[in-house]
């Protein structure tokens, strides 16, 4: 049996005053599966997010959820559910009476309700925490809420705006964690916005990379990472270098650039400009003819490297792209 797609967006165009938004967007996204939407600030991702969540109404195209057009649908009608950045729970509610707003709407039964509510507390272990209010929470309980509450609505397609930006690094990654597994256990369908290309990769089913309101490239996080259709994608994911040459452009990633010490071999020129230590590998940045060049090598080997010493560089894989692919 084919993958069932779940949220499907047809030709949707969706333009500001001053011309800037998105153009032409198709995308499809099958159900159970967590897909993000990458780029810069005002690249378009939120834009879309608000027009598949009802926020915003596109001015061309369709969008269509289990196969029915909801583009005409306000947002309480849809059955999508959004979480912001800034969380949007209600300060003078407690934790429970923000759970239960969106059920008392939909006339669910008090005792029901209450069922509903503690066992979702459960699921995103906030138990305990239905008395307090949001701003007695630190904002990755705020967030947990602010997802819970999203998720008691059973929403058929779940849809986050960048919903861990605020919290700090170690926060973050755990939260990642726990969406990803609460989204595979749930088997949610979720579209995902950042611009944080570290989150993208690690939470990601596929990922959408975005420039100008235009879509550049759809892949999982190793298609995008291992074979960067132009210039633009290999520059915006993970770390690359790029060697300017007459009529174009190599990338290679600094894990593929491999450092002998012979000088005089066949390779790349330079010498060792300084090594740095990140965890389990060691960057080393070499001085060349092409200007400088990053590598990644193993902890181990990083003692053998000093900075002014001859070395000589090869490319163990890369990417050409034609000169005329700038990045923009």
């Amino acid at each position: 049996m084919a993958d069932k797609i779940k949220l499907e967006i047809r030709n949707m165009t969706k333009l500001y005053k001053n011309n800037e938004g998105v153009r032409n967007i198709n995308l499809q996204v099958k159900e159970g599966e967590l897909v993000t939407l990458l780029g810069p600030s005002g690249c378009g991702k939120t834009t879309i997010l608000r027009t598949i969540g009802g926020f915003l109404k596109c001015d061309e195209g369709s969008i269509l959820i289990d196969g029915q057009p909801v583009e005409h649908l306000p947002p309480e009608k849809r059955p999508t559910a959004m979480v912001f950045q800034n969380y949007n729970l209600w300060p003078h509610m407690t934790v429970y009476e923000n759970m239960a707003f969106g059920l008392k709407l939909r006339k669910v039964p008090k005792a029901e309700r209450h069922r509903q509510i503690m066992d979702m507390l459960e699921l995103v272990k906030m138990t305990g925490m239905e008395k307090k209010y949001p701003g007695q929470l630190s904002g990755g309980k705020q967030q947990r809420i602010a997802i819970a509450r999203s998720l008691l609505l059973k929403p058929q397609v779940l849809l986050l705006d960048e919903p861990f930006s605020a919290l700090d690094a170690k926060i973050r990654s755990q939260m990642r964690e726990e969406l990803r597994k609460l989204q595979i256990d749930l088997n949610i369908t979720v579209v995902f916005v950042t611009h944080d290309q570290e989150e993208a990769m690690a939470l990601s089913d596929r990922i959408v990379v975005m420039n100008r309101g235009c879509f550049e490239q759809i892949g999982t996080p190793a298609e995008v990472y291992n074979n960067p259709v132009n210039r633009y994608v290999a520059g915006f994911i993970g770390e690359m270098n790029f060697l300017e040459q007459r009529d174009k452009t190599i990338a290679v990633r600094p894990e593929n650039i491999v450092i002998n010490r012979e000088t005089g071999t066949e390779g790349i020129p330079g010498k060792v400009r300084a090594t740095m230590i990140l965890g389990h590998y060691t960057e080393v940045t070499v001085d060349t003819q092409y200007g400088i060049i990053k590598a990644f090598i193993p902890c181990e080997n990083s003692e053998t490297f000093s900075p002014g010493e001859n070395v000589t560089l090869t490319l163990s894989k890369y990417h050409e792209f034609a000169k005329e692919e700038k990045a923009s």
